[in-house]
């Protein structure tokens, strides 16, 4: 079953001053908040989230490695082309963004400490080492911009998830960034 893709004559009245928001600040309304307008709550919090997100102490760059990581993990075919466009905005270097779309290790080594902390995040479900936690203060973040973390991964839930249920199709803007996620070769193992 399809899920309507509303703008701000379509979408219920609870719905429509965050699409018109939206196609202020992106001279356009992408499919996922066409999507989200179908449950206004859902897409009030996300939008909210998003903002939020964007006023913590991480940098553009940052942030971006965040969502980024989310959305491999998440296997989200929407999101990682709006987000490699939004991350070469943020002016990500080009090697840092192909591994973020490929699965590899960031160049950056600040950056990749901040990959592998997203990272454990979601594949843990919250309950990383204690170590991977260090791993990250170490390599110069804050106990704030832990939890700053967690806010970004909240964001991604809601729109991850809502691509996956929604089958959400990719916009004309971002076609040419089109993505799947690799299979990633495993090692054999010694028996």
């Amino acid at each position: 079953m399809t899920f309507p893709l509303h703008d701000e004559t379509t979408a219920p009245e609870a719905a429509q001053a965050a699409l018109a928001a939206t196609r202020t600040n992106f001279g356009l309304i992408p499919n996922l908040e066409r999507v989200m307008a179908n449950a206004p709550a859902l897409l009030t919090g996300y939008s909210t989230l998003w903002d939020l997100f964007d006023e913590t102490s991480l940098t553009p760059v940052e942030r971006q490695v965040v969502y980024l990581t989310a959305n491999f993990e998440n296997d989200c075919e929407y999101c990682v082309p709006w987000h490699s466009l939004l991350a070469q905005k943020a002016g990500m270097d080009r090697g840092d963004l192909d591994a973020l779309r490929t699965g590899g290790s960031l160049q950056t080594a600040k950056l990749e400490a901040l990959h592998r902390f997203a990272k454990a995040l979601i594949q843990e479900r919250g309950k990383v080492a204690p170590a991977q936690l260090d791993d990250f203060l170490a390599a110069g973040y804050t106990h704030v911009q832990a939890l700053e973390v967690v806010l970004g991964l909240a964001v991604k839930v809601m729109s991850n998830y809502t691509n996956s249920i929604a089958g959400t199709p990719l916009d004309a803007a971002v076609e040419k960034l089109r993505w799947r996620k690799p299979k990633i070769k495993m090692r054999a193992s010694a028996d």
